[in-house]
């Protein structure tokens, strides 16, 4: 067997600790005994049933943070997976199992990036941080929002943020997230009569009165976007109604919709002019709204600049900046004032049966992220 490198080494021990959220089946404790070594002072941040911890090396500003969770998704039928989930194996080249790509790969690459930047700068300017929750798949309750808080409440800020979620397309670094959409999700009830559909004078039929107001959100135009943001975006994910039977007017409908949006409309916005068409529609309605978060965008700075640079230097890439795709826990941190990169790899198979990634791109990461502190905590490339 060819030997493997430490990225590469701490991956696999990574991946294989089930840790599907909110459990963490000891990944934070393998890392804080390396940052430990490091000369990290770690500050363990449980809340409920979620591991948490903030890892601080200096005392001093500037501080540049790594963001990640050790948490993953459910596996699915494990049958169905080419190799056992939690039993890292490399075939051809690519590394299997769950959370290779999201994001164990990143965390082993934010550590072996740090051992080797701290031996040849352990007295490097300003402060390195690390904040690791086990609550990224999840709820999103008790992890990453909570810590900012407990940072918050004592004033402690945050200047630069790379979240190790995987960003890339194609290859590790072609794309880098400087942003994302923000999520507003609502769940509409719309309440008619019910009744017998052979007598359609004594109903409200609550789908019938629905659907043009439905209709009219979907056709909305509600932004035209702007240069890091593409148009915000209406969807209907799940209608519910009826009881079952074909001679049954239903009493009410359930519909579930989500709003992905710009910088260029608020939540509160979007709120309003959605209660508007359902009042001008005269409908019985009633909304339960989710803000799974506000869209946030780092356009230009330090971190923009240390990070393209950084790829440039490693891969040749010159990489492109999106905001497109779900939400992370960067919508809360850049709250804060941070400026926040999303950099990790290639995002391909997340979330899927054999997820993967190439044994090559974790080294690959590891040097980016270490080639960005040096630039953004050193002299060397000033």
């Amino acid at each position: 067997m060819p030997i493997l490198s430490p990225t590469v080494e701490l991956t696999k021990e990574l991946i294989s600790r089930p840790s599907v959220t909110p459990e963490d089946a000891g990944c934070q404790e393998l890392m804080i005994e390396k940052l430990e070594a490091l000369g990290f002072v770690i500050e363990r941040l449980p809340f409920e049933d979620v591991s948490n911890f903030w890892a601080r090396r200096g005392t001093q500003g500037p501080l540049f943070c790594f963001a990640g969770h050790t948490d993953v998704v459910p596996t699915g039928p494990v049958q169905n997976w080419s190799h056992h989930p939690f039993e890292p194996t490399i075939l051809e080249g690519y590394l299997y199992g769950r959370g290779a790509a999201d994001m164990k790969g990143s965390i082993a690459a934010f550590m072996t990036a740090l051992e080797r930047f701290i031996e040849h700068h352990s007295d490097h300017r300003g402060s390195i941080a690390l904040l690791i929750t086990s609550d990224e798949e999840g709820p999103f309750i008790n992890g990453t929002t909570r810590v900012i808080d407990h940072l918050e409440a004592r004033q402690e800020k945050i200047d630069w943020c790379i979240v190790g979620e995987p960003s890339s397309t194609q290859k590790t670094g072609d794309t880098i997230k400087n942003g994302r959409r923000g999520s507003l999700g609502g769940k509409l009830k719309v309440t008619g009569i019910q009744g017998h559909v052979a007598y359609p004078h004594l109903v409200r039929n609550p789908i019938h009165e629905a659907a043009p107001a439905l209709s009219e959100l979907a056709a909305t135009v509600w932004d035209e976007g702007n240069e890091f943001f593409p148009p915000t975006s209406f969807q209907i994910s799940n209608i519910h109604a009826g009881t079952g039977a074909n001679n049954v007017v239903p009493g009410e409908v359930d519909i579930e919709f989500n709003f992905r949006f710009s910088t260029e409309v608020t939540a509160e916005q979007l709120k309003e002019r959605v209660r508007d068409a359902l009042d001008r529609h005269k409908l019985d309605w009633d909304i339960d709204w989710v803000l799974s978060g506000n869209p946030f965008l780092t356009a230009e700075g330090d971190l923009v600049e240390a990070a393209q640079q950084a790829i440039k230097a490693v891969t040749g890439i010159d990489t492109e900046l999106s905001t497109a795709g779900g939400t992370s826990d960067g919508r809360f941190i850049a709250p804060t004032g941070a400026q926040v990169l999303e950099l990790g790899p290639v995002n391909a198979t997340i979330h899927k049966i054999d997820e993967c990634v190439k044994v090559k791109d974790l080294d690959i990461l590891s040097d980016m992220y270490e080639n960005i502190l040096a630039r953004l905590l050193t002299d060397t490339h000033k």
